[in-house]
Formats: C-alpha cells, sequence, structure tokens
C-alpha cells in the first residue's frame, strides 16, 4: 500500500528522520569550564617546553628534546580530549578507531621510510679515498 503525501508536505521514509531531519546533541560539546581546562593546560605543555629551551635549564639537548617530544605528545592528547572531543564512545568508537589506523600508518610510513634511508646512507655510501685503494 503506497501512501501519498497532500500538497505542501513531504512524506520520509521511516528512519529518515532521525537521520538528516533531527540533530540530537549527544554530549559532543563541551562546557566552558572543561574547554578552560583545555586551554589552561595547553598554555602550561606550552609554556614549560619554552622556559626549558631560552632558560636552558637541563643543559643536555637530548635530555631537552626528549621532555619536548613527550610533553608534545601530551598536548596532542588534551587537545584532542577538550577540544575536539574526541573519545572512544562518540560516534560508536568509529572515530577513534579512525585514529588509531591514521596513527598506524603514520608509524609504519616513517619507520620504514627511516629504515630505507638507513641502508642507503651504509650500502651507498662513497669510498674513501684509503678504502679504494684497497679495493682490487
Amino acid at each position: 500500500m503506497s501512501q501519498v503525501a497532500e500538497p505542501g508536505t513531504t512524506r520520509q521514509s521511516q528512519g529518515q528522520s532521525e537521520v538528516h531531519g533531527e540533530h540530537h546533541s549527544h554530549g559532543a560539546q563541551g562546557t566552558f569550564r572543561s574547554y578552560m581546562t583545555g586551554f589552561i593546560l595547553s598554555l602550561i605543555l606550552t609554556a614549560i617546553p619554552f622556559w626549558l629551551v631560552m632558560g636552558d635549564v637541563l643543559g643536555d639537548t637530548r635530555t631537552t628534546s626528549i621532555i619536548i617530544i613527550v610533553l608534545a605528545a601530551a598536548q596532542i592528547v588534551v587537545h584532542m580530549i577538550y577540544f575536539l572531543h574526541m573519545n572512544t564512545k562518540s560516534e560508536g568508537g568509529w572515530t577513534f578507531l579512525a585514529l588509531l589506523f591514521t596513527l598506524i600508518l603514520v608509524v609504519i610510513t616513517l619507520v620504514g621510510s627511516i629504515w630505507v634511508m638507513y641502508h642507503m646512507d651504509q650500502n651507498m655510501m662513497p669510498m674513501s679515498p684509503h678504502e679504494a685503494l684497497q679495493r682490487p
């Protein structure tokens, strides 16, 4: 049995109004307090590396670099949680799964590139003049 829409009205299939017509908030919007918490954490996570570099607090470049990388990773997490509202519950976990997939691809690409460049450097570097004289 077909349904006929009256003039001036639109007929929607069952379930379509839930997808397109209505917008429900599923807790994705943050509160003022959560935004301020994220902002303050971002300021702290930016100020600490700035202080470490400008004040030459540690004196060791390698240790300073490692601390800056760790704080940068922490700041990425703060931005994803407080500003992008990413968690395992949002959109049925699909955003988190997409993030994991992206991170895996980035890690594979970076590690593979570094591995290839290292082996190219080891296997294709020109010989020193002393090594060239020693070859038959």
